[in-house]
């Protein structure tokens, strides 16, 4: 077998996450970067067929790449793909174990998500609505609020509401079917602002979008709004409002998990909202919430005031 023959494995593992798996194209990225990283090496090492690779050879894959600065995730990810590549080769008859079976990463300090409070979330979406004169900028404002409104009282990821037609929002409905993670797909609420600010975007998008378009959100140019027109979007409207910190859609989205939760102290529900398929990725909000409640306590509490 030659280093073709590696590379041809990881490329045939690769249709099987496009095509099987239906795994997002970010994602497959992030696998096809880090498994040709690794192939790379193992034709360095004169290892030339998937067989005959060993634990101690990933092993020092990624203490390469700790060595280099790469931080705990990623090692983490390397460690991911080198797994369901395996997994994939065994399926198929070509290997016979996984030698990163018990490899772990170097262990990271799980950090909490930064959020924004109820009035400040408040303060951003109520201030996103365009001014009276139905202007160009206007229309794009009508655009970002409707946008904004969905991420926040929706609990979307960015490339859920950017992979939006509008056909799924005509007639503004109360809920909406969207697919994300590993092509799971959930029902969430639509809010009535939302709703409104979705219905707005409607009766003036035929203005920009091409006719042939299908994406509910369109930049200038009439196609689909991008991943990076949003974030800076958001961000510059943040920025005018005197924010004094860099907010993305995913802050949003981290609002809409907390100030649920704050609410309902519903966890359960809070996950099948955000389409975890793990309630332990969603556990990370009961960190947030107790943090505000620890912080309520503080500046209320007689024996906890400084004097």
């Amino acid at each position: 077998m030659s280093a073709e023959s590696l590379a041809a494995a990881v490329d045939d593992y690769l249709a099987h996450l496009r095509d099987e798996r239906r795994l997002a194209e970010l994602t497959r990225q992030h696998y096809a970067r880090d498994l040709s990283a690794f192939t790379d090496w193992l034709v360095t090492a004169g290892v030339t067929d998937w067989r005959d690779v060993r634990a101690d050879q990933v092993r020092q894959w990624i203490a390469q790449g700790h060595r280099r600065g790469l931080r705990p995730r990623s090692l983490q990810r390397r460690l991911s793909a080198v797994r369901g590549l395996y997994r994939y080769l065994q399926r198929e008859g070509r290997a016979n174990g996984d030698p990163a079976a018990d490899i772990s990463a170097p262990r990271q300090h799980r950090r909490l998500p930064t959020t924004l409070d109820v009035d400040t979330a408040a303060q951003l979406l109520n201030n996103a609505a365009p001014p009276a004169a139905e202007t160009d900028n206007a229309s794009l404002a009508r655009r970002d609020q409707a946008v904004f409104e969905l991420v926040y009282g929706s609990g979307l990821r960015l490339a859920e509401v950017a992979a939006l037609d509008a056909a799924e929002l005509a007639g503004a409905p109360q809920s909406l079917r969207v697919t994300g993670k590993g092509a799971r797909t959930r029902v969430v609420p639509v809010g009535r602002q939302a709703r409104e600010a979705i219905r707005q975007w409607l009766a003036i998008r035929p203005t920009l979008a091409a006719a042939d378009e299908p994406a509910l959100f369109v930049s200038r140019r009439g196609r689909r709004l991008s991943h990076r027109a949003i974030q800076q979007r958001l961000n510059a409207l943040a920025t005018r409002q005197g924010l004094d910190q860099p907010v993305h859609p995913h802050m949003l989205r981290h609002a809409f998990a907390t100030h649920l939760l704050e609410s309902s102290g519903d966890l359960r529900a809070v996950q099948e909202l955000l389409g975890h398929a793990d309630i332990s990725t969603t556990q990370i909000y009961t960190h947030l919430d107790f943090q505000h409640l620890a912080e309520v306590y503080d500046q209320a509490h007689p024996r906890a005031r400084r004097r």
